[in-house]
């Protein structure tokens, strides 16, 4: 996930907030390579945190609890590690 909307002040005077909307800001990416110790992680069940894990040069991610299965899974960013959004 990115940045909801691409302007800081989305609904500003004068402004319509879904002219703001950023059509980026859901990414999915398939087919990615990942450390392989990583299969081992436990599934979380649909109440239950997931562990945070850290992908060099991209960000922190948490398993998703609900659309992962140990054959495919799902993870999505918390945190990017470098923030270019302008102000």
């Amino acid at each position: 996930y990115d940045y909801l909307f691409n302007d800081p002040d989305p609904d500003g005077p004068g402004k319509n907030f879904m002219d703001a909307i950023n059509p980026d800001s859901l990414t999915v990416l398939k087919g990615c390579k990942i450390e392989s110790t990583i299969r081992d992680v436990q599934m979380p069940t649909a109440n239950q945190n997931s562990l945070t894990y850290q992908f060099i040069r991209n960000g922190y991610f948490c398993l998703d609890n609900v659309d992962s299965r140990p054959d495919a899974l799902v993870f999505n960013r918390s945190v990017a590690l470098k923030d270019s959004f302008k102000r």
